[in-house]
């Protein structure tokens, strides 16, 4: 059974190098300081969600189906992956702002609030 890589070291942190590769084909051995690629920078559940942002052609309709998520959480998934990945996700005041009023809306729409408790909270916001 193959183990996958780690990107941080489990005791401080801080990231991993990756310091000698081996053909299990031929039996080469290459040793030297290798870095690891963006990617392998994203937790298992990061990774989960950009292998179906791609499956699904970056529609949040489909992620949002898919995954049984709301927008909201579809966007925060989304930013976190794009920070952890070294992407400035600017805004971030204002997007926020835009995420709480989506949850609000979507929890009307699932009929968890009233009208008049949505209309407060959205309020609320401002």
């Amino acid at each position: 059974m193959k183990k996958e890589v780690i990107a941080k070291c489990p005791i401080c942190g801080e990231e991993l190098t990756i310091t000698r590769l081996h053909c299990h084909n031929c039996g080469v051995e290459i040793n030297g300081e290798f870095a690891l690629n963006k990617l392998c920078r994203l937790s298992k559940e990061q990774l989960t969600f950009v292998l179906l942002f791609l499956k699904n052609q970056g529609n949040i309709k489909a992620i949002e189906k898919d995954m049984n998520i709301s927008y909201p959480t579809v966007k925060k998934l989304l930013n976190d992956v794009l920070s952890n990945l070294g992407f400035d996700v600017s805004d971030e005041a204002t997007s926020k702002t835009a995420l709480q009023r989506q949850e609000i809306l979507d929890k009307l729409a699932k009929k968890e609030i009233s009208f008049d408790e949505a209309n407060q909270q959205l309020k609320n916001l401002k």
